[in-house]
């Protein structure tokens, strides 16, 4: 229907057509409402997607602050400590492919309705946890919110890549990320203020009450405003009979798939043992060591809004191999030096990270069939599980042989991530 608008418009604005005879005719006025009508919903869509994405990136990174936080709580080991990012990551690898069918059912808007209800209980469950004193039941309600977030990542990020023209999807999902990272920059504040700065005051874990409490406030208020809009000429329609094999076949989607494995596990290892990595080299305490995980996430945020405009000029393949090999470089400078230098070549990889989860999503992605955008989203989803592993054996590595060295595991995860960009260069 639109086609025929665009074409009413374009004869419009053809030399030698009489406008006013046009502008007369009656189809003229629906025409025009037609498309401000389609314009606001874009803009409306687009607006709820960044205000999603924000909320994502500031939930997720506040586990980089539960982690020294529980850790000098509960007296954990770096291993046990890990089982935080785990539970949290583990969701994505139990319930991407479930959330990806609840999806083809309901919709994108009712789906990131339902996400952000699910992770606004995972929040209230920390109430009981702080009562009990009791680590599982931190992970527990870790799992339960981690589940909302995935419903929101597998509803959002094919509805960021399908509302506008394929040949910007990349650019514009990293505008959406970009906002993503905005979030992670202001949670590492948000959480030294309110959570680690109760450390040396208590040896119980209230200090998480409130500040979860809050977020699940704002949580409820987003889901409500959400299902109030009108956002249902954004969902597709377009039937998929493709079956998860068939769509696994595709190999720019399985590469796709161990790609974000990658790359979520390395970003997330990272950022995990930041504060205890710097705590280690320079020898302070949580709370002045938990701003440099702002400046980590920061660099992330910073790289993806200039990514908007390099992912335009470039080919984002080839963005995507040079951004990983800087990565494994910086990441060989930093096990190999200590003091400043350590810390920030290690920071500087937050910068990129930026555009490496929106670029790998849209070049698996790009490959599939109309209708099987949700079917691939959920598979990638999946793949989010590596911010469960790769942490995980990052600190038995750091058990093991310290945490300086443990993050040779990351350097492999980017090695890999430059092959991929290597790989669609030569495809292309």
């Amino acid at each position: 229907m639109f086609g025929v608008e665009w074409r009413l418009v374009f004869i419009a604005k053809t030399p030698g057509c009489d406008k006013s005879s046009f502008q007369s005719l009656p189809i003229y006025g629906v025409v025009t409402r037609l498309l401000l009508l389609k314009d606001r919903m874009y803009k409306k869509a687009l607006t709820s997607l960044t205000v999603l994405f924000f909320m994502m990136g500031f939930i997720t990174c506040l586990n980089d602050i539960l982690v020294p936080y529980l850790k000098a709580i509960f007296a954990l080991t770096y291993s046990q400590a890990a089982l935080i990012q785990f539970c949290f990551f583990a969701a994505y690898g139990l319930t991407s492919i479930p959330f990806s069918k609840l999806i083809e059912n309901i919709g994108y808007q009712k789906g990131m309705v339902v996400g952000f209800a699910l992770a606004a209980l995972g929040c209230l469950l920390f109430y009981p946890a702080v009562l009990l004193h009791t680590y599982a039941l931190f992970l527990g309600a870790l799992f339960v919110l981690a589940s909302g977030i995935v419903l929101l990542q597998v509803a959002a990020n094919p509805c960021v890549s399908i509302i506008g023209p394929k040949e910007t999807a990349s650019s514009r999902l990293t505008m959406a990320q970009a906002f993503n990272s905005l979030g992670t920059f202001i949670a590492p504040f948000f959480g030294a203020y309110f959570i680690l700065s109760g450390l040396t005051n208590s040896v119980y874990a209230e200090g998480v009450v409130y500040p979860y409490f809050l977020i699940a406030m704002v949580l409820i208020v987003i889901a409500l405003v959400l299902s109030r809009l009108n956002l249902a000429g954004m969902e597709t329609n377009a039937p998929d009979e493709s079956t998860w094999q068939e769509v696994l076949k595709e190999k720019s989607l399985l590469f796709g798939v161990i790609g974000i494995f990658a790359y979520v596990g390395a970003e997330v290892a990272i950022g995990s043992f930041l504060v205890n990595y710097v705590m280690e080299i320079l020898h302070v305490p949580e709370t002045e060591a938990a701003p440099l995980i702002a400046l980590y996430w920061g660099g992330a945020m910073i790289g993806r809004f200039i990514g908007i405009f390099t992912l335009k000029a470039f080919a984002p393949a080839k963005v995507l191999m040079v951004h990983a090999l800087l990565s494994v470089l910086l990441l060989l400078v930093s096990m190999q030096t200590v003091g400043v230098i350590a810390i920030g070549s290690m920071v500087l990889v937050g910068l990129c990270n930026s555009i490496m989860f929106p670029t790998i999503f849209t070049l698996s992605i790009k490959g599939l069939k109309a209708g099987q955008e949700k079917k691939g989203s959920g598979l990638l989803a999946t793949a989010i599980l590596g911010g469960a592993v790769v942490p995980l054996l990052t600190g038995m590595l750091a058990d093991r042989i310290g945490l300086h060295h443990a993050f040779v595991l990351p350097v492999i995860c980017y090695t890999y991530i430059a092959w991929l960009g290597i790989n669609h260069l030569k495809a292309r």
